[in-house]
């Protein structure tokens, strides 16, 4: 099935086509429908699989068909996101799927000035995108108005749940209306969820996007044995070798993100970061850069790439091992996208052996070994050491030359 056969507006079948979209995934066959259809969803599915199209075709369509014109009558769907990079993200993809339509979107989002937010309210919007904080600071000054809501779509709950939105979330649905739709995508479920979901959604159409493999099979698996302290100079060996490539870099805290980066610019190598220390402004900037391209190396934390979607990554490192299996899915799923090919390496260290066990069990596979024999590992520190290791090398080598010299029986020239 294509999307030239759905009962859409016209002009979303032409945007869909100007993005390269032409078929649904498994997650847009299942919940567009039942969503075109005023049913409520209870959606789990892992990043990487297009739910973000599934909800945002069928709204902007059902929204488009509503209005007679572009006036607007107050905001008719809420779509609430974890993090102000998401709600960015989110928003884009909206505005994408509804360019030429008669529907206007918003994204709103804490960490920046809101003056220009609440001007823009003013003006009237369709669909609201936002994230749990700021909404809530700007319902209860006044400036949002949520009586008129048809429709409230949660995304990344689990993610929101991780963050402890849950009371913000439970204190803005009592500003709805009751008789709203309401759209739940997870990509993860358990209990805690499912209390969520269901305090939420009324005879939901449940839909779970579970493949064999808990990553896209279109991913090739590898894993490095290197010492902690060297992982530097095998980073900068494999940028080295592929210096076309998009790669993406996690590390699991934001000073290990800034120290790798230093180590790579010792080296001559361009990077960025994205952690929970970058200002908005400067984490918008970064994703726009590594987006566009114009640096191809992006070190960052678990949390702060959670559900970001960073298109064309041709390569995701794992630094350091993550915390728990399920992050390295979080992790991998970044790249391999649609038909892509997709490659993830993780340089495991002695200390993290347990983890890779743990991550191969959750796979139900084990992860390749790239072999690297003991000259390749030495020729990898001598020729990538930057240069304060390099100065320290050549003064290990003056003592030792100085010592031969000394031994008994050496003699001057």
């Amino acid at each position: 099935m294509k999307f030239d056969d759905y009962r859409i507006a016209p002009e979303i079948k032409r945007n869909l086509a100007a993005l390269g979209l032409r078929r649904p995934t498994d997650i847009q066959f299942k919940a567009i429908p039942p969503i075109l259809n005023g049913e409520d969803v209870l959606a789990i599915a892992q990043t990487g699989t297009g739910k973000t199209a599934a909800f945002a075709i069928p709204v902007v369509h059902r929204l488009h068909e509503r209005k007679k014109s572009r006036r607007t009558e107050g905001i008719q769907c809420v779509v609430m996101e974890p993090t102000r990079e998401l709600a960015v993200q989110i928003a884009e993809v909206f505005d994408a799927i509804g360019r030429h339509t008669r529907v206007k979107t918003l994204c709103v989002f804490g960490g920046v000035e809101q003056d220009p937010q609440i001007a823009r309210l003013a003006k009237g919007i369709d669909i609201l995108v936002a994230t749990p904080g700021r909404m809530f600071d700007l319902v209860s000054q006044g400036h949002i108005r949520l009586d008129r809501v048809r429709m409230l779509v949660l995304d990344e709950a689990d993610h929101m749940l991780d963050l402890g939105f849950i009371e913000d979330i439970r204190d803005l649905v009592r500003f709805l209306p009751r008789s709203r739709q309401t759209l739940f995508f997870s990509a993860t479920i358990n209990d805690k969820i499912k209390k969520l979901a269901y305090s939420l959604v009324r005879n939901p159409i449940r839909i779970q996007i579970a493949p064999d493999d808990p990553v896209a099979r279109n991913i090739a698996h590898s894993v490095a044995f290197i010492e902690m302290d060297d992982k530097r100079f095998f980073l900068a060996r494999l940028i080295g070798e592929n210096p076309e490539s998009k790669i993406l870099v996690f590390v699991r805290t934001k000073v290990r993100a800034e120290r790798v980066a230093k180590a790579l610019e010792r080296a001559g190598i361009r990077s960025l970061t994205i952690h929970g220390d970058k200002d908005q402004h400067e984490r918008l900037e970064v994703m726009q850069q590594f987006r566009e391209g114009a640096v191809k190396i992006l070190i960052a934390t678990d949390v702060s790439a959670r559900g970001i979607d960073i298109p064309d990554v041709d390569r995701v490192v794992n630094y350091d091992l993550p915390e728990a299996a399920e992050n390295y899915v979080h992790r991998v799923g970044r790249t391999g996208r649609g038909e892509r090919r997709g490659l993830a390496v993780s340089f495991c260290s002695p200390e993290e052996k347990p983890v890779l066990d743990e991550i191969e069990r959750f796979l139900g596979k084990p992860v390749t070994v790239l072999p690297i024999g003991k000259g390749a590992y030495r020729e990898t520190l001598v020729l990538h050491r930057d240069g304060t290791d390099k100065l320290a090398a050549l003064k290990e080598e003056i003592e030792r030359t100085d010592q031969r010299w000394k031994k008994p029986g050496k003699s001057g020239g």
